[in-house]
């Protein structure tokens, strides 16, 4: 069976850094589009980073939300079947429970598509972030 288990959130300072975990389940990374996601409360669902597949298909391209560019990471490690997202610079806003998810399959998204919530097959539990002094 399919699952998602995101893991690494927690309480951090302005300023701090988190990583989390995007661990599978029942599936390979390798050939998907893995993307993260965050909800605020009383926000809908963003797209906070995208990573393709680099596979020999697809060439592991990254992407990012403005909000988010140069502070946060995203990276795959196919050995762990895990997917990671580095966060620096932690600011009050960036406050959500985090997502991460599969892209469907077919045509891997572009620049303007990646972050689509509609586009993403299979979503994880979530794991909260709190940006806080």
């Amino acid at each position: 069976q399919l699952q998602l288990v995101e893991s690494g959130g927690g309480l951090v300072q302005p300023g701090g850094s988190l990583r989390l975990s995007c661990a599978a389940y029942g599936v390979t990374l390798d050939y998907y589009v893995i993307g993260w996601f965050r909800q605020a409360p009383g926000k809908e669902r963003e797209g906070v980073s995208c990573i393709r597949s680099s596979d020999g298909i697809s060439d592991g391209r990254t992407y990012y939300a403005d909000s988010v560019k140069g502070r946060f990471t995203i990276s795959r490690d196919n050995a762990k079947n895990a997917v990671y997202l580095q966060m620096n610079s932690l600011k009050p806003e960036d406050t959500a429970i985090y997502y991460c998810a599969i892209y469907r399959t077919g045509t891997p998204p572009g620049p303007t598509g990646w972050a689509r919530t509609d586009e993403y097959k299979y979503w994880g539990q979530g794991t909260q972030v709190t940006v806080s002094s």
